[in-house]
């Protein structure tokens, strides 16, 4: 019986393990891309595209 909550614990951890590989690292990617393009854009509003000074 000593081995059960080891084997729980085994489980979690690759229910955990796919969950960040599988879901929130591509979404925290996409995220972070997405994030770079509007900030880039956005300062291009600003001040205009680059080599236009």
């Amino acid at each position: 019986m000593s081995s059960h909550p080891q084997n729980n614990e085994k489980s979690l951890e690759l229910k955990i393990f796919i969950f960040l590989t599988v879901f929130l690292a591509p979404l925290l990617a996409v995220g972070l891309v997405a994030a770079l393009g509007f900030a880039i854009w956005l300062g291009q509003i600003f001040t205009g595209p680059p080599g236009a000074g």
